[in-house]
């Protein structure tokens, strides 16, 4: 499966940071340009809590936007 935009949604800004929730079927979505679709909304830094695999073992995982050429966004699981 691939990023669905209305799966992604903002929960709050503030200071030019952005946390975002999305949902989505996929196991893992730190599969490279699977965001790059977003790439015009996502900063580096911004937060995505994640909800995967909704529809098989769902579990909620922390993502930082790590990159972002303005075309390519890099994701990693966020790690305190």
């Amino acid at each position: 499966m691939a990023y669905l935009s209305k799966d992604l949604s903002v929960l709050a800004y503030a200071n030019s940071f952005t946390l975002w929730h999305y949902t989505t079927f996929d196991s893992a979505v730190t599969g490279a340009g699977y965001f790059n679709s977003a790439a015009s909304m996502l900063k580096v830094n911004d937060l995505i809590i994640a909800n995967i695999d909704t529809d098989g073992t769902p579990s909620t995982v922390f993502y930082i936007v790590t990159g972002n050429t303005g075309s390519v966004v890099t994701v990693a699981a966020f790690v305190a």
